[in-house]
């Protein structure tokens, strides 16, 4: 089981109660974050990119990972460890050409013959969803509510790391763990919680009991 990606932070600004990704951020680390996701739907490159500089800033003097969504090219110009993909973004082989042997490349999937494809092609390690209802990600009628059981099949498929996203909160993160994800992905559990800091603490204890019952 692979504890670096026990729990993990995908920030979006509009679900932030008001409150800046940087702000985010910083309470997530507080909070024992493992692995922050620059996502930020909505906003330009060049915003992404000023803001990217400041939030890896903080990731590196906190010795956790920085993942760029969908963006090879940023991942790169703020030097981040590495880019999430989805499905319409570019092969993982192509990211793994431009990032080197170094560069963390992630994969969403909701299959097991997803998943065993984004293994072969290199992935690093797959965000697997959505796992329950979910807000704040537009996902087909295939990737909706796949439940814990998908999440075992597809861990049970795979060597590399499992992340289970989509409608995780902490009353539900130990089931996805105890399903077989390494973590659990969660943008608004965190985001527009009253204090992000306690959310993540909340989040990584949900993971902890997941793991022993595991």
């Amino acid at each position: 089981m692979n504890s670096k990606y026990g729990t993990y932070l995908v920030t979006q600004e509009d679900r932030s109660a008001g409150r800046s990704t940087l702000e985010v951020v910083e309470a997530a680390i507080a909070g024992g974050i493992d692995v922050v996701q620059l996502r930020e739907k909505n906003t330009t490159a060049r915003e992404r990119y000023d803001l990217g500089r400041e939030v890896r800033d903080r990731t590196a003097e906190a010795e956790i990972s920085l993942i760029v969504n969908d963006r090879v090219d940023l991942a790169l110009a703020i030097d981040a460890e590495g880019v999430h993909l989805g499905e319409d973004d570019l092969p993982v082989s192509v990211a793994r050409e431009l990032l080197g042997e170094e560069g963390v490349i992630g994969r969403s999937v909701s299959t097991v013959a997803a998943a065993r494809e984004a293994e072969a092609a290199g992935a690093d390690y797959l965000g697997v969803g959505a796992v329950f209802a979910t807000r704040s990600k537009d996902v087909t009628d295939e990737q909706a509510e796949i439940g814990v059981e998908r999440v075992r099949a597809i861990a049970e498929s795979v060597l590399i790391p499992v992340v289970a996203i989509g409608g995780i909160e902490p009353a539900n993160a130990a089931d996805a763990v105890a399903a077989g994800a390494d973590g659990v992905a969660a943008i608004s559990v965190i985001t527009a919680a009253e204090d992000p800091a306690a959310a993540t603490r909340e989040l990584g204890e949900a993971v902890a009991a997941g793991r022993e019952e595991r």
